[in-house]
Protein backbone atom coordinates (compact mmCIF):
# COMPACT_ATOMS: atom_id res chain seq x y z
CA UNK A 1 0.00 0.00 0.00
CA UNK A 2 1.36 3.40 -0.93
CA UNK A 3 1.53 6.04 1.76
CA UNK A 4 2.08 9.76 1.42
CA UNK A 5 4.82 11.60 3.26
CA UNK A 6 5.00 15.39 3.36
CA UNK A 7 8.24 17.18 4.22
CA UNK A 8 8.38 19.18 7.43
CA UNK A 9 8.73 22.45 5.51
CA UNK A 10 5.11 22.80 4.40
CA UNK A 11 5.22 26.52 3.60
CA UNK A 12 7.99 26.20 1.06
CA UNK A 13 6.90 26.06 -2.59
CA UNK A 14 9.42 23.29 -3.07
CA UNK A 15 7.45 21.07 -0.67
CA UNK A 16 6.35 17.99 -2.45
CA UNK A 17 4.77 14.66 -1.87
CA UNK A 18 7.12 11.73 -1.67
CA UNK A 19 5.52 8.33 -2.20
CA UNK A 20 6.86 5.11 -0.75
CA UNK A 21 5.46 2.02 -2.44
CA UNK A 22 6.35 -1.54 -1.52
CA UNK A 23 9.13 -0.44 0.84
CA UNK A 24 11.08 1.29 -1.94
CA UNK A 25 12.02 4.85 -1.14
CA UNK A 26 11.71 7.60 -3.71
CA UNK A 27 14.32 10.32 -3.45
CA UNK A 28 13.94 13.74 -5.04
CA UNK A 29 17.06 15.38 -6.36
CA UNK A 30 17.28 19.11 -6.93
CA UNK A 31 20.15 20.71 -8.81
CA UNK A 32 21.13 24.34 -8.71
CA UNK A 33 22.35 25.86 -11.95
CA UNK A 34 25.47 27.92 -11.54
CA UNK A 35 26.49 26.10 -8.35
CA UNK A 36 26.86 22.62 -9.76
CA UNK A 37 25.57 21.13 -6.50
CA UNK A 38 22.64 18.88 -5.59
CA UNK A 39 20.83 17.65 -2.50
CA UNK A 40 18.87 14.53 -1.71
CA UNK A 41 15.74 14.48 0.44
CA UNK A 42 15.43 11.08 2.08
CA UNK A 43 11.88 9.81 2.48
CA UNK A 44 12.72 7.33 5.24
CA UNK A 45 12.29 10.01 7.89
CA UNK A 46 15.96 10.05 8.89
CA UNK A 47 17.00 12.88 11.14
CA UNK A 48 20.03 13.83 9.07
CA UNK A 49 19.47 13.37 5.34
CA UNK A 50 22.37 13.48 2.95
CA UNK A 51 22.76 17.06 1.80
CA UNK A 52 25.39 19.35 0.35
CA UNK A 53 27.56 20.52 3.21
CA UNK A 54 27.20 24.15 2.12
CA UNK A 55 23.49 24.06 2.96
CA UNK A 56 23.71 21.91 6.08
CA UNK A 57 23.32 23.14 9.64
CA UNK A 58 26.26 25.15 11.00
CA UNK A 59 28.34 24.18 14.01
CA UNK A 60 27.41 26.39 16.94
CA UNK A 61 29.99 28.90 18.14
CA UNK A 62 31.14 29.13 21.76
CA UNK A 63 31.53 32.82 22.53
CA UNK A 64 31.07 34.03 26.11
CA UNK A 65 28.43 36.74 26.09
CA UNK A 66 28.20 39.43 28.81
CA UNK A 67 25.05 39.67 30.90
CA UNK A 68 24.68 43.48 30.58
CA UNK A 69 22.56 44.98 27.84
CA UNK A 70 24.31 47.03 25.19
CA UNK A 71 24.27 50.79 25.64
CA UNK A 72 24.72 53.75 23.29
CA UNK A 73 28.51 53.59 23.54
CA UNK A 74 28.44 49.94 22.49
CA UNK A 75 26.20 50.91 19.56
CA UNK A 76 28.74 53.41 18.33
CA UNK A 77 31.67 51.03 18.76
CA UNK A 78 30.01 48.37 16.63
CA UNK A 79 28.95 50.82 13.89
CA UNK A 80 32.35 52.50 13.83
CA UNK A 81 34.29 49.25 13.61
CA UNK A 82 32.09 47.08 11.38
CA UNK A 83 30.37 49.37 8.86
CA UNK A 84 32.16 48.96 5.50
CA UNK A 85 34.17 46.04 6.95
CA UNK A 86 35.13 43.42 4.36
CA UNK A 87 35.24 39.68 4.66
CA UNK A 88 34.79 36.46 2.72
CA UNK A 89 31.57 34.47 2.46
CA UNK A 90 31.80 30.93 3.84
CA UNK A 91 28.44 29.89 2.37
CA UNK A 92 26.14 30.98 -0.46
CA UNK A 93 23.91 33.92 0.49
CA UNK A 94 20.39 34.27 -0.94
CA UNK A 95 18.86 37.52 -2.08
CA UNK A 96 15.73 38.93 -0.44
CA UNK A 97 14.73 40.80 2.69
CA UNK A 98 14.47 37.70 4.85
CA UNK A 99 17.98 36.42 4.21
CA UNK A 100 19.64 34.23 6.82
CA UNK A 101 19.04 34.26 10.57
CA UNK A 102 21.85 33.06 12.86
CA UNK A 103 21.19 32.56 16.56
CA UNK A 104 24.10 33.62 18.73
CA UNK A 105 25.94 30.43 19.73
CA UNK A 106 23.09 28.55 18.07
CA UNK A 107 21.69 27.27 14.80
CA UNK A 108 21.16 28.77 11.37
CA UNK A 109 17.74 29.32 9.86
CA UNK A 110 16.87 28.28 7.23
CA UNK A 111 19.02 25.18 6.67
CA UNK A 112 18.78 22.11 4.52
CA UNK A 113 15.84 22.14 2.11
CA UNK A 114 14.72 25.58 3.28
CA UNK A 115 18.18 26.98 2.52
CA UNK A 116 18.05 25.64 -1.03
CA UNK A 117 14.47 26.86 -1.43
CA UNK A 118 15.48 30.41 -0.47
CA UNK A 119 18.26 30.48 -3.05
CA UNK A 120 16.01 28.92 -5.69
CA UNK A 121 13.21 31.44 -5.12
CA UNK A 122 15.16 34.64 -4.45
CA UNK A 123 18.33 33.97 -6.42
CA UNK A 124 21.99 33.77 -5.46
CA UNK A 125 23.61 36.92 -4.07
CA UNK A 126 27.05 35.73 -2.99
CA UNK A 127 28.95 32.55 -3.77
CA UNK A 128 31.24 30.86 -1.24
CA UNK A 129 34.66 32.52 -1.20
CA UNK A 130 33.44 35.84 -2.64
CA UNK A 131 34.42 39.10 -0.96
CA UNK A 132 31.53 40.77 0.90
CA UNK A 133 31.07 44.21 2.44
CA UNK A 134 28.93 45.06 5.48
CA UNK A 135 27.24 48.07 3.88
CA UNK A 136 24.81 48.81 6.72
CA UNK A 137 24.22 47.68 10.31
CA UNK A 138 21.03 48.14 12.34
CA UNK A 139 20.83 47.23 16.04
CA UNK A 140 17.37 46.44 17.38
CA UNK A 141 16.26 45.22 20.79
CA UNK A 142 16.95 41.49 20.28
CA UNK A 143 18.93 41.37 17.04
CA UNK A 144 21.61 42.97 14.89
CA UNK A 145 20.82 43.20 11.17
CA UNK A 146 23.67 43.27 8.62
CA UNK A 147 23.10 44.32 5.00
CA UNK A 148 25.58 42.64 2.66
CA UNK A 149 26.77 44.26 -0.59
CA UNK A 150 24.19 47.08 -0.51
CA UNK A 151 21.41 45.03 1.04
CA UNK A 152 18.28 43.55 -0.51
CA UNK A 153 16.30 46.86 -0.58
CA UNK A 154 16.59 50.13 -2.43
CA UNK A 155 18.23 52.90 -0.44
CA UNK A 156 15.14 55.12 -0.74
CA UNK A 157 12.26 52.68 -0.89
CA UNK A 158 9.55 55.39 -0.57
CA UNK A 159 11.07 58.61 -1.94
CA UNK A 160 12.13 56.99 -5.19
CA UNK A 161 8.43 56.86 -6.21
CA UNK A 162 7.72 60.60 -5.59
CA UNK A 163 8.18 63.29 -8.25
CA UNK A 164 7.68 67.05 -7.89
CA UNK A 165 7.33 69.61 -10.71
CA UNK A 166 5.41 72.61 -12.13
CA UNK A 167 3.90 73.00 -15.57
CA UNK A 168 2.53 69.57 -16.41
CA UNK A 169 3.20 65.89 -16.01
CA UNK A 170 6.28 66.00 -18.22
CA UNK A 171 7.94 68.71 -16.12
CA UNK A 172 8.33 66.68 -12.92
CA UNK A 173 11.55 65.36 -11.47
CA UNK A 174 12.02 62.54 -8.92
CA UNK A 175 12.85 63.60 -5.41
CA UNK A 176 15.66 61.04 -5.19
CA UNK A 177 17.76 59.97 -8.16
CA UNK A 178 17.73 56.21 -7.64
CA UNK A 179 18.87 53.83 -10.37
CA UNK A 180 16.32 51.38 -11.69
CA UNK A 181 18.65 48.42 -11.17
CA UNK A 182 17.27 45.89 -8.73
CA UNK A 183 19.35 45.35 -5.56
CA UNK A 184 21.43 42.18 -5.51
CA UNK A 185 22.57 42.27 -1.89
CA UNK A 186 21.71 39.94 0.96
CA UNK A 187 20.87 40.21 4.66
CA UNK A 188 22.07 38.42 7.80
CA UNK A 189 20.28 38.69 11.13
CA UNK A 190 22.20 37.90 14.33
CA UNK A 191 19.56 37.02 16.91
CA UNK A 192 19.86 36.98 20.73
CA UNK A 193 17.54 35.54 23.39
CA UNK A 194 16.14 38.57 25.27
CA UNK A 195 18.27 41.58 24.36
CA UNK A 196 21.50 42.46 22.60
CA UNK A 197 24.27 42.08 25.19
CA UNK A 198 27.21 44.43 25.49
CA UNK A 199 29.32 42.66 22.86
CA UNK A 200 32.48 44.05 21.31
CA UNK A 201 33.16 44.18 17.56
CA UNK A 202 35.58 41.25 17.93
CA UNK A 203 32.87 39.14 19.57
CA UNK A 204 30.43 40.01 16.81
CA UNK A 205 32.96 38.80 14.23
CA UNK A 206 33.37 35.54 16.16
CA UNK A 207 29.60 35.02 16.23
CA UNK A 208 29.44 35.57 12.45
CA UNK A 209 32.36 33.19 11.77
CA UNK A 210 30.15 30.35 10.38
CA UNK A 211 28.94 32.71 7.64
CA UNK A 212 31.66 35.34 7.15
CA UNK A 213 35.40 35.12 7.69
CA UNK A 214 37.09 38.44 8.53
CA UNK A 215 40.66 37.10 8.40
CA UNK A 216 43.24 38.43 5.98
CA UNK A 217 43.26 35.98 3.10
CA UNK A 218 43.97 35.75 -0.56
CA UNK A 219 41.02 34.91 -2.82
CA UNK A 220 42.33 31.34 -3.22
CA UNK A 221 42.62 30.86 0.54
CA UNK A 222 39.18 32.34 1.12
CA UNK A 223 37.60 30.00 -1.42
CA UNK A 224 39.44 26.83 -0.36
CA UNK A 225 38.53 27.41 3.29
CA UNK A 226 34.91 26.70 2.33
CA UNK A 227 35.78 23.26 0.89
CA UNK A 228 36.54 19.85 2.44
CA UNK A 229 40.22 19.22 3.33
CA UNK A 230 40.88 16.78 0.47
CA UNK A 231 39.41 19.13 -2.12
CA UNK A 232 41.25 22.09 -0.61
CA UNK A 233 44.55 20.21 -0.83
CA UNK A 234 43.94 19.34 -4.50
CA UNK A 235 43.31 23.00 -5.43
CA UNK A 236 46.36 24.27 -3.52
CA UNK A 237 48.47 21.61 -5.28
CA UNK A 238 47.09 22.74 -8.69
CA UNK A 239 45.45 19.39 -9.39
CA UNK A 240 42.11 19.04 -11.21
CA UNK A 241 39.68 16.29 -10.16
CA UNK A 242 36.69 14.95 -12.06
CA UNK A 243 33.54 16.49 -10.62
CA UNK A 244 34.99 19.95 -9.91
CA UNK A 245 33.09 23.00 -11.09
CA UNK A 246 34.69 25.67 -13.22
CA UNK A 247 35.43 27.93 -10.22
CA UNK A 248 37.50 25.18 -8.63
CA UNK A 249 39.39 24.61 -11.87
CA UNK A 250 40.15 28.33 -12.24
CA UNK A 251 41.42 28.56 -8.66
CA UNK A 252 43.54 25.44 -9.15
CA UNK A 253 44.99 26.02 -12.65
CA UNK A 254 44.04 29.57 -13.64
CA UNK A 255 42.75 30.57 -17.03
CA UNK A 256 43.36 27.92 -19.72
CA UNK A 257 45.82 28.68 -22.47
CA UNK A 258 43.52 27.24 -25.11
CA UNK A 259 39.80 26.45 -25.28
CA UNK A 260 38.00 24.42 -27.91
CA UNK A 261 34.33 23.56 -28.25
CA UNK A 262 33.49 20.11 -29.55
CA UNK A 263 30.62 17.62 -29.59
CA UNK A 264 30.72 13.94 -28.73
CA UNK A 265 27.55 12.24 -29.87
CA UNK A 266 24.78 14.57 -28.66
CA UNK A 267 26.82 16.09 -25.80
CA UNK A 268 28.60 19.42 -26.33
CA UNK A 269 31.64 20.14 -24.19
CA UNK A 270 34.63 22.45 -23.86
CA UNK A 271 38.22 21.26 -23.80
CA UNK A 272 40.49 23.37 -21.57
CA UNK A 273 44.17 22.85 -22.35
CA UNK A 274 47.00 23.69 -19.95
CA UNK A 275 50.73 23.43 -20.66
CA UNK A 276 53.03 22.89 -23.64
CA UNK A 277 55.42 20.02 -24.48
CA UNK A 278 57.90 18.99 -23.19
CA UNK A 279 56.11 19.93 -19.96
CA UNK A 280 53.02 18.03 -18.86
CA UNK A 281 49.89 18.90 -20.84
CA UNK A 282 46.47 18.66 -19.15
CA UNK A 283 43.21 18.35 -21.08
CA UNK A 284 40.20 19.25 -18.92
CA UNK A 285 36.81 18.43 -20.45
CA UNK A 286 33.98 20.60 -19.11
CA UNK A 287 30.27 19.96 -19.68
CA UNK A 288 28.11 22.81 -18.43
CA UNK A 289 29.72 23.78 -15.13
CA UNK A 290 31.35 20.47 -14.26
CA UNK A 291 34.51 18.56 -15.17
CA UNK A 292 33.66 15.18 -16.71
CA UNK A 293 37.09 14.02 -17.94
CA UNK A 294 40.75 14.80 -17.27
CA UNK A 295 43.65 13.67 -19.46
CA UNK A 296 47.30 14.22 -18.56
CA UNK A 297 49.98 13.74 -21.22
CA UNK A 298 53.53 13.31 -19.91
CA UNK A 299 56.57 13.09 -22.14
CA UNK A 300 57.57 9.48 -22.76
CA UNK A 301 54.70 8.03 -20.70
CA UNK A 302 51.24 6.65 -21.57
CA UNK A 303 48.29 9.01 -21.50
CA UNK A 304 46.58 9.17 -18.09
CA UNK A 305 42.77 9.36 -18.29
CA UNK A 306 40.47 10.07 -15.30
CA UNK A 307 36.68 9.75 -15.64
CA UNK A 308 35.51 8.76 -12.13
CA UNK A 309 33.79 11.49 -10.12
CA UNK A 310 35.90 12.16 -6.99
CA UNK A 311 34.22 15.36 -5.80
CA UNK A 312 30.57 14.34 -5.55
CA UNK A 313 30.97 12.38 -2.31
CA UNK A 314 33.23 15.00 -0.71
CA UNK A 315 30.59 17.71 -0.95
CA UNK A 316 27.97 15.69 0.95
CA UNK A 317 27.54 15.81 4.72
CA UNK A 318 27.92 12.04 5.13
CA UNK A 319 30.69 11.63 2.55
CA UNK A 320 28.54 9.50 0.22
CA UNK A 321 27.50 10.30 -3.35
CA UNK A 322 24.21 12.07 -4.08
CA UNK A 323 22.46 8.78 -4.88
CA UNK A 324 23.48 5.46 -3.39
CA UNK A 325 25.13 3.10 -5.81
CA UNK A 326 22.40 0.51 -5.22
CA UNK A 327 19.70 2.89 -6.40
CA UNK A 328 21.63 4.12 -9.43
CA UNK A 329 22.21 1.17 -11.77
CA UNK A 330 25.08 1.49 -14.17
CA UNK A 331 24.17 1.69 -17.85
CA UNK A 332 26.69 0.89 -20.56
CA UNK A 333 26.15 2.22 -24.03
CA UNK A 334 26.88 -0.06 -26.95
CA UNK A 335 28.07 -3.66 -26.85
CA UNK A 336 29.41 -5.15 -23.65
CA UNK A 337 32.92 -6.49 -24.18
CA UNK A 338 34.03 -9.33 -21.90
CA UNK A 339 37.27 -11.21 -21.60
CA UNK A 340 36.40 -14.83 -22.46
CA UNK A 341 39.38 -16.07 -20.43
CA UNK A 342 38.21 -14.58 -17.12
CA UNK A 343 34.58 -13.42 -17.53
CA UNK A 344 31.55 -15.55 -18.30
CA UNK A 345 28.40 -14.44 -20.04
CA UNK A 346 25.24 -13.59 -18.14
CA UNK A 347 22.70 -16.30 -17.51
CA UNK A 348 19.92 -16.46 -20.10
CA UNK A 349 16.57 -14.94 -19.07
CA UNK A 350 14.33 -17.29 -17.12
CA UNK A 351 10.98 -17.25 -15.31
CA UNK A 352 12.35 -19.33 -12.47
CA UNK A 353 12.98 -17.86 -9.06
CA UNK A 354 16.58 -17.93 -7.82
CA UNK A 355 17.38 -21.49 -6.70
CA UNK A 356 14.12 -22.97 -8.02
CA UNK A 357 14.26 -26.48 -9.54
CA UNK A 358 11.83 -28.52 -11.63
CA UNK A 359 11.10 -32.28 -11.54
CA UNK A 360 12.47 -32.59 -15.06
CA UNK A 361 15.86 -31.16 -14.10
CA UNK A 362 18.75 -33.66 -13.99
CA UNK A 363 20.16 -34.54 -10.58
CA UNK A 364 22.85 -32.20 -9.26
CA UNK A 365 26.33 -33.03 -10.47
CA UNK A 366 25.22 -34.63 -13.77
CA UNK A 367 25.76 -33.13 -17.20
CA UNK A 368 22.80 -32.46 -19.44
CA UNK A 369 23.08 -31.07 -22.93
CA UNK A 370 19.45 -29.91 -22.94
CA UNK A 371 19.69 -27.79 -19.79
CA UNK A 372 20.99 -24.26 -20.20
CA UNK A 373 20.18 -22.90 -16.74
CA UNK A 374 22.82 -21.05 -14.82
CA UNK A 375 25.69 -18.84 -15.96
CA UNK A 376 27.76 -19.94 -18.88
CA UNK A 377 31.34 -20.96 -18.30
CA UNK A 378 34.23 -19.14 -19.95
CA UNK A 379 34.92 -20.27 -23.48
CA UNK A 380 37.78 -22.80 -23.78
CA UNK A 381 39.56 -22.54 -27.10
CA UNK A 382 41.74 -25.38 -28.53
CA UNK A 383 45.44 -25.06 -28.00
CA UNK A 384 47.31 -23.34 -30.79
CA UNK A 385 49.89 -25.80 -32.20
CA UNK A 386 50.99 -23.80 -35.19
CA UNK A 387 54.22 -22.75 -33.45
CA UNK A 388 55.10 -26.24 -32.13
CA UNK A 389 58.15 -28.03 -33.76
CA UNK A 390 57.22 -30.21 -36.78
CA UNK A 391 57.12 -34.02 -36.37
CA UNK A 392 59.73 -35.88 -38.48
CA UNK A 393 60.05 -39.59 -39.35
CA UNK A 394 63.60 -41.02 -39.68
CA UNK A 395 64.50 -42.42 -43.09
CA UNK A 396 66.21 -45.57 -41.63
CA UNK A 397 64.35 -46.55 -38.49
CA UNK A 398 66.00 -48.88 -36.03
CA UNK A 399 64.71 -52.50 -35.82
CA UNK A 400 62.04 -53.01 -33.25
CA UNK A 401 62.82 -54.93 -30.08
CA UNK A 402 61.67 -58.59 -29.96
CA UNK A 403 58.30 -59.31 -28.43
CA UNK A 404 56.67 -62.38 -26.94
CA UNK A 405 54.84 -63.12 -30.19
CA UNK A 406 58.13 -63.31 -32.05
CA UNK A 407 59.44 -65.87 -29.56
CA UNK A 408 56.38 -68.06 -30.08
CA UNK A 409 56.78 -67.97 -33.85
CA UNK A 410 60.40 -69.00 -33.56
CA UNK A 411 59.45 -72.05 -31.50
CA UNK A 412 57.12 -73.45 -34.17
CA UNK A 413 58.37 -76.27 -36.46
CA UNK A 414 59.49 -75.14 -39.81
CA UNK A 415 60.82 -71.85 -38.57
CA UNK A 416 64.55 -71.61 -38.99
CA UNK A 417 66.69 -69.66 -36.57
CA UNK A 418 68.97 -67.08 -38.01
CA UNK A 419 72.62 -68.02 -38.27
CA UNK A 420 73.77 -64.82 -36.58
CA UNK A 421 71.84 -65.68 -33.40
CA UNK A 422 69.34 -62.85 -33.76
CA UNK A 423 65.75 -63.38 -32.72
CA UNK A 424 64.31 -62.80 -36.20
CA UNK A 425 62.79 -65.96 -37.71
CA UNK A 426 63.87 -66.92 -41.26
CA UNK A 427 61.76 -68.96 -43.69
CA UNK A 428 62.55 -72.74 -43.82
CA UNK A 429 64.45 -74.31 -46.74
CA UNK A 430 62.70 -76.61 -49.26
CA UNK A 431 64.52 -79.68 -47.85
CA UNK A 432 63.12 -79.00 -44.41
CA UNK A 433 59.59 -78.58 -45.69
CA UNK A 434 57.27 -81.68 -45.67
CA UNK A 435 56.80 -83.54 -48.96
CA UNK A 436 53.81 -82.53 -51.03
CA UNK A 437 51.07 -85.06 -51.68
CA UNK A 438 50.80 -86.45 -55.24
CA UNK A 439 48.29 -84.56 -57.25
CA UNK A 440 45.58 -85.99 -59.45
CA UNK A 441 46.74 -84.13 -62.54
CA UNK A 442 46.20 -87.13 -64.87
CA UNK A 443 42.64 -87.81 -63.82
CA UNK A 444 40.05 -85.80 -65.72
CA UNK A 445 37.92 -83.69 -63.45
CA UNK A 446 34.23 -83.32 -63.91
CA UNK A 447 32.89 -79.85 -63.37
CA UNK A 448 29.64 -79.44 -61.61
CA UNK A 449 27.02 -76.93 -62.85
CA UNK A 450 27.82 -74.54 -60.02
CA UNK A 451 31.52 -74.56 -60.94
CA UNK A 452 31.03 -73.79 -64.58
Amino acid sequence: MARTIKPALSKSPLSRVLAVAGGVAVAAVFSLSGLGQAIVIDSHGNAGPSIDRRYAQVEATKVELPSQQIDARGHQDILRALVAEQGFAMRPFPKGKKGLTLVANGKLSPSGEGYVAAITEQGLSVKPGDRVVLSNIRIDKEKIVFDINGGPEHKHEFLRHIQIGVGGPNMTNPVVQDPDQEPIGSRITLSFSKYVPEVTPAQVKSLLAPLISFDMKTPVQAYTDTLPPKLKEAILNHRVMVGMNTDMVLFAMGQPETKSRETEGQMPFEEWIYGHPPQDVSFVRVNGNRVIRVEIAKLGQPLEVFTKDEVEGLMMTNGRPVLAEATRPGVQLGDVHRNPETQSADAPPSLRAPGETLPSDPPPGTLSTGSREGPMKPVIFPKDTTKDPARTVPAHPKPAAPTDDDDDDAAKPGAAKPADGSGTAMPASPADQPAAKPSDAGTPKTLLPAEK
